[in-house]
């Protein structure tokens, strides 16, 4: 088949998917992705509810923290949990991956395609780069797909504006499907408001049809995250939210981390925009208000559509900032009681779209107005592919990508291991199925050392200790008289579990990092400070350390045997209490 020049592009991007994908499929589940808020969180989770047989289950109990509510994890009704019950876990988590990509871009060119119809075929390079850069973003990936879905909301709720048909508002009814309400519907639902207001006093037209689409999306998200509103509306229990102490910040500390944010994105929303998005953004931002005053116009500038974009990119920054300001956050909880220790700073997650869009509204114009110059024209591609660039080689938190690469080409060129975990290592399966048929294990509770509780989770070991962001605070008093030891030893760990307490992990009394997922475990300290008796009142059985104890008399424990095998580099000491 000849490929035409003109088309050139999309086999270029096709061949930049394929080799994403077929990196992951070369190197199956030894491939390195990212632990962090990942392996060592919601895959567990949905592993162990698949386990359990309570992944659709009511009134049921999860095998970690002691027993948890089912409600406390994620909806069953997500597109990306789903995977987790149809599918193997490495499976899964590549699909969601591709699924991430696919979706991004979709939705991305749909958008594009309703508002730019008169151009699109004449900017359909640059829509199609930056719509699949997009696609790209090494976010969180649990949300990964409801990141990479917001511009399909924005699609729908276009639609609706110009026709109002019914299976538009079915749409926006099932885009939860795609989302999560804790991280974006909150504040969509949020903005969907205000800007409903802003369209009523402009048009001086009550908008039916966009407010419309707030009770229908409220509908949705109710229906199929009825778990989170069960747990928000329904349960009396006291949960750490309460407990939890947001970072406290001076005015001046605050003016400085709105600024931060702007450039560097928050933690899960690592967009790539600084690189290249961001520099070109603020200078064309920047010559169309030096244009604008030559002109005399500048009234008629800002109030364009990328003045807008970056002036809600500006807002989503400063909210963020007002989190982390005591005086704001205590006057939000104290007029919502319900949403005490809710993070209303993740306005920010709404920012890795608006700076794509941004990107490409200011492109597209100088492309166009620039036709005939043939430097601007090169200068446009280039940027764009400058950012695409950026995104799939910059490494970051979650670029999968970045890391397959560094890890593998290490162990080429080093030809040693690298001490990065992969994916299979990280949860080495085959090693516990061989532990737990030797110690015949049936469900008792047991508890994590050296590593992540999310690897006996995974593995169908039913865990007193666990990550998790909602749980009771009734646990977590419990939990601390049995790492209290530790506690009174570590200043830090103290801070970070009485401060959060998501993280109920048994913990070095030296303040060493004792669960770093790495080959190799090198710690000083091989004493386990917890309360043994503790330990055995809560239901405790065993302990699964990577650290050979020495004070397991003192404790009223015994070593049972050590394990190892070839398919793990871990070496597993077990303890029967």
């Amino acid at each position: 088949m000849k490929i035409s020049r003109k088309n050139s592009f999309c086999y270029l991007l096709l061949g930049i998917a394929a080799v994403q994908l077929g990196m992951m499929i070369l190197w199956k589940d030894h491939s390195f992705v990212a632990i962090h808020d990942n392996l060592d969180l919601f895959i567990a989770h949905n592993k162990m509810m698949k386990n359990e047989g309570v992944f659709f289950g009511e009134n049921s109990l999860v095998g970690m923290l002691g027993g948890i509510e089912r409600d406390l994890l994620g909806s069953q009704f997500y597109l990306y949990n789903l995977l987790y019950y149809f599918f193997a876990p490495y499976t899964a988590y590549v699909l969601g991956y591709c699924l991430k990509i696919a979706i991004g871009f979709g939705s991305f060119i749909l958008l594009l395609k309703e508002v730019d119809k008169e151009e699109y075929e004449n900017n359909k390079e640059l829509a199609w780069v930056i719509a699949f850069s997009y696609g790209l973003i090494p976010v969180f990936p649990t949300y990964g797909i409801a990141f990479t879905s917001i511009p399909l909301l924005v699609y729908l709720i276009k639609k609706i504006r110009k026709e109002s048909k019914w299976y538009w508002y079915v749409g926006v009814f099932c885009y939860p499907f795609l989302s999560y309400f804790s991280y974006f519907g909150f504040f969509i639902l949020g903005y969907l408001v205000l800007i409903s207001f802003v369209v009523w006093i402009k048009e001086k037209k009550f908008p039916l049809s966009l407010m419309g689409t707030i009770p229908v999306l409220s509908a949705g998200y109710i229906c199929f995250e009825y778990r989170l509103f069960r747990q928000i509306l329904g349960s009396q229990q006291v949960t750490i939210r309460e407990s939890m102490k947001a970072l406290d910040l001076s005015f001046s500390e605050m003016i400085k981390e709105i600024f931060t944010v702007l450039v560097e994105p928050g933690f899960h929303a690592q967009d790539s925009h600084k690189y290249i998005i961001l520099p070109v953004v603020v200078i064309l931002l920047l010559v169309k208000v030096a244009e604008g005053i030559r002109k005399k116009e500048i009234k008629e500038k800002i109030k364009r559509p990328e003045f807008l974009v970056f002036g809600w990119i500006i807002l989503n920054c400063i909210i963020y900032g007002l989190y982390g300001f005591p005086p704001f956050r205590n006057l939000f909880e104290t007029l919502l009681p319900p949403l005490t220790g809710f993070q209303f700073n993740r306005t920010i997650f709404l920012n890795p779209f608006l700076w794509y869009l941004l990107f490409f509204l200011l492109l597209k114009e100088m492309a166009e107005q620039k036709r005939d110059s043939k430097v601007c024209q090169v200068f446009v591609k280039i940027m764009a592919w400058s950012a695409l660039l950026a995104v799939a080689l910059i490494p970051q938190v979650y670029n999968d990508f970045y890391s397959n690469l560094y890890h593998h080409a290490y162990e080429i060129v080093k030809k040693t291991p690298s001490s990065q975990l992969s994916f299979k290592e990280f949860y080495s399966e085959e090693l516990f199925e061989k532990i737990k048929e030797e110690i015949d294990y049936q469900g008792e509770w047991s508890a994590a050392y050296g590593m992540h509780p999310a690897v006996l989770q995974y593995n169908g070991i039913a865990t007193l200790d666990g990550y998790l962001g909602l749980y009771s605070e009734e646990y977590k008093k419990q939990f601390r008289q049995l790492i209290e030891p530790a506690l009174e030893q570590s200043e830090e760990f103290r801070k970070t579990f009485d401060e959060s307490g998501i993280r109920a992990y048994l913990y070095s009394g030296s303040g060493e990092n004792t669960y770093v997922p790495t080959k190799q475990l090198l710690v000083k300290d091989l004493r386990l400070s917890i309360n043994g008796e503790v330990f055995r009142q809560m239901g405790g059985v065993y302990i699964f350390s990577r650290i050979k104890i020495e004070n397991e008399q003192e404790l009223g424990m015994k070593l049972i045997k050590e394990f190892q095998d070839s398919s793990s580099p871990y070496i597993i000491y077990v303890y029967q209490g």
